[in-house]
Formats: structure tokens, C-alpha cells, sequence
């Protein structure tokens, strides 16, 4: 692929000149910055590194887990306020060989992107229980309780997910007058033993170029495990991450109704207060991390465990699955780096963000836990239609919330 050479093709040579800054300095530059390049990159173990659906779940529960393997995962994303020359959009990501993604990976523009939404994996016909906080007991008050036969056809109850910790996925189509985004078309799939360290550089023709080394590479994968106590709680301990700012364990789970159907379904979070999905379920900063630890949202960075509990457990006697996250750091790039002087005005160019978490998660269905720090599998790509009841309920969690 051939992009128009612009003044910035030797932009390496000013890299370790360029300050870090935050995407959205709270003193802005005078103009710019015209592209937006915006990384996530996070490390899965568990569950959620299998993805072969029920088929490896039954290999787990019979002993063919895959012993501590972890997963990759790389979302690449570029925005830029100018309009492509001669011809369509063309962006084009050149990795270090460490990345183990060839030459490069092409960033494809999409004609149309739908919006990150919280989602039920399937539409449950009983009632919701919501618990929240670590403990041996649930606070009084607890569960709140949604009745999902009283709501209107496809309705999702008020107050459920968060709105006050808002999804960034930095550029978007939406807010960009060019936008392009990998994964993408062109076959290739961050892989298990990928690292970022090392130099990137990133051509379009329709953004400035942009260049700058990583300097953090994934996060290591999260090993946890969850015990039933004498109490009926359960415990839920993990080995601390150096790199993590902040800790955050959510579980959902259920009581299977007559044929097969999904009863009550259950959610539980170690949050503190009554916090669920939005910008929870993604990459945070370490600004928000630290200001979320400071109102108990999140477990802070020396937390090693949080008891489930009892009253959660019981409630879900069927079927429960797990999901701990560890928010990571997050490095950033702009060019030309900011005057010296305040009366200079800065023109930007460019910014980068690369941002990482760590998760891992587990599932007990019918007394045999599975996933942990000691059954997983390297994942796959697939895709599968949703199931109601049970199997549905099991299916979603494994298939990432579709119903798999």
C-alpha cells in the first residue's frame, strides 16, 4: 500500500523528544490535533481465553483444560479531521517484529458502526436480584429486585447500567471526518505471544503520519481462583499485577426454572455502591481508576481478594460465572511536542494513547468450576446464534453476552 510522504515521515527522530500527554490536556493546544490514534490492549485468561464455545466448556469439565494459556487481544483505532487524498481512505499500522503481525495490519473504514451498549446475554423471564460490595453478607437493602414480567417488550430496567463512568473508545465514526479501525479485513489476529514494545508507525492518507515507540507491553495474565467457604460465600483471591491501578470482580449467575428456563437471574459487583457495565466493562485510565478507588468503586491496586457473598451464592445455586478485571497503565504520545513558552502557540498534529487491562474469568455450573488459574484455552474467532434459557444464559457468558 503507497501513502503520499508527508514532513512527518521522520517524525522517529522526535519521539523521544515528544511529551506525554493526556489526550485531552486540561491546557489544550491552539489547534489540532488533526488525528486521534487510539490502543487497547489487554490480556485474557480464563473463560474468556477459550472461545470454542460449549464444546471447549465440556472439555474443561472432563479434564482437557489447556493448563495456564492466556490470550491476546489489540483494538486499533484512528481518527482524523481531514479527508482522504486521491481516492478512498488508507491507513496502515507498521508493527514491531515482536507483534508477530507481519509488515503491518491494514486499518479499514467501515460504512457504518454501531454504538457499545450493555446488553443481557439473553431476555430473562423471571426477575433480576442485584447485589453489589464485598462482604460475607450483603448489606440490608439488598438485592434490589426487577421484575422483568412488568417491563414493556425489549425494555431494559431503569438505573441498571451505569451513566456516570461513560464508554471512551477515543475516535469513533461518528466523531471523525475520516475514521478507520482494526481488527479488520485483512485475516490477521494479535496472537498469544505478541509483544508491543518497540517502534510503530502509522501511514494513512488522510491523517499526518505518526510515530512513537511502546515503551509497556501486555499486561500479564490474571490467575485467580474462587473457593466456597464453610459460610456459603465464596471467595474470590487472585495474585497481584505490579502494572494494575485498580481492581474490579463482577459475577452473574442463575436458578434454572422449569424446562430448562432461566428463573431469577443474579448480578453481583465488588463496587461499593450499585455500579454495573458502562465504562466499567472497558479500558480506564489511571485517572479514572484512582478517582474510582477513592470512592470504592474499584478495589485499589494492593487488593488480593473479595468475598462473594452468601446471600449471592444462594441465589444463583444453578449456574455462575465470574469476570475479574485489572485496569493497567496507559502510555501517551503527541507531536510537535508543547512549547517551551506558554506564548507560543501549539499547533498539534497528532496524539496516541495506548491503554491495557488484564482479565480473567470462571464459571460453576452443577458444582464443577471451570476457567481460573487453572483451566484455560487459547481462544478463537467465532460467531453463533443466540439460545434462550439455560443453555442460552451459559451460552452468553462463554460467547462474550450474545447467547452463544
Amino acid at each position: 500500500m503507497k501513502y503520499r510522504r508527508t514532513a512527518f515521515f521522520g517524525l522517529g527522530a522526535f519521539v523521544a523528544a515528544t511529551l506525554a500527554i493526556p489526550l485531552f490536556a486540561d491546557a489544550g493546544p491552539a489547534s489540532g490535533p488533526v488525528a486521534r490514534y487510539d490502543i487497547r490492549a489487554g490480556t485474557i485468561s480464563g473463560m474468556g481465553a477459550m472461545g470454542r464455545g460449549m464444546g471447549a466448556a465440556m472439555d474443561m469439565m472432563f479434564g482437557g483444560g489447556g493448563g495456564n494459556a492466556a490470550q491476546h487481544e489489540l483494538l486499533l483505532r484512528l481518527g482524523s479531521s481531514q479527508a482522504p487524498v486521491k481516492g478512498g481512505p488508507k491507513a496502515e499500522h507498521f508493527m514491531p517484529a515482536g507483534a508477530k503481525l507481519g509488515k503491518s495490519v491494514i486499518l479499514t473504514t467501515p460504512k457504518e458502526e454501531a454504538a457499545p451498549v450493555d446488553e443481557l446475554p439473553q431476555k430473562p423471564k423471571g426477575r433480576m436480584l442485584v447485589f453489589w460490595g464485598c462482604g460475607e453478607h450483603a448489606p440490608k437493602g439488598q438485592p434490589v429486585v426487577l421484575d422483568f414480567a412488568k417491563m414493556a417488550a425489549g425494555q431494559m430496567p431503569p438505573g441498571l447500567w451505569t451513566t456516570t463512568i461513560t464508554r471512551d473508545w477515543g475516535p469513533t465514526l461518528a466523531n471523525s471526518r475520516t475514521f478507520g479501525r482494526w481488527p479488520s479485513e485483512d485475516g490477521k489476529y494479535v496472537k498469544a505471544d505478541s509483544s508491543l514494545l518497540g517502534p510503530h508507525r502509522i501511514a494513512a492518507n488522510y491523517a499526518p503520519e505518526i510515530s512513537f515507540t511502546a515503551n509497556q507491553d501486555f499486561m500479564a495474565p490474571l490467575r485467580s481462583s474462587a473457593r466456597k467457604q464453610a459460610t456459603g460465600s465464596t471467595l474470590i483471591s487472585w495474585a497481584k499485577l505490579t502494572d494494575a491501578t485498580g481492581y474490579l470482580a463482577f459475577l452473574t449467575g442463575g436458578k434454572q426454572g422449569p424446562d430448562g428456563e432461566m428463573g431469577d437471574m443474579v448480578v453481583w459487583t465488588s463496587s461499593a455502591s450499585r455500579q454495573f457495565g458502562g465504562g466499567l466493562s472497558d479500558w480506564l485510565s489511571p485517572g479514572q481508576v484512582a478517582k474510582l478507588v477513592t470512592d470504592k468503586t474499584v478495589l485499589p491496586p494492593s487488593a488480593t481478594s473479595c468475598v462473594v457473598p452468601v446471600e449471592v451464592v444462594r441465589a444463583a445455586p444453578d449456574f455462575q460465572f465470574g469476570m475479574l478485571t485489572a485496569f493497567g497503565p496507559e502510555e501517551n504520545f503527541s507531536y510537535p511536542p508543547r512549547p517551551a513558552s506558554a506564548s507560543q502557540p501549539w499547533n498539534l498534529e497528532w496524539t496516541a494513547r495506548i491503554r491495557h487491562r488484564s482479565m480473567t474469568s470462571w464459571m460453576e455450573a452443577q458444582g464443577m468450576v471451570m476457567g481460573g488459574a487453572q483451566d484455560q484455552q487459547q481462544s478463537s474467532q467465532g460467531r453463533c446464534k443466540p439460545k434462550g434459557g439455560f443453555g442460552g444464559m451459559l451460552g452468553g457468558v462463554l460467547g462474550g453476552g450474545s447467547g452463544c
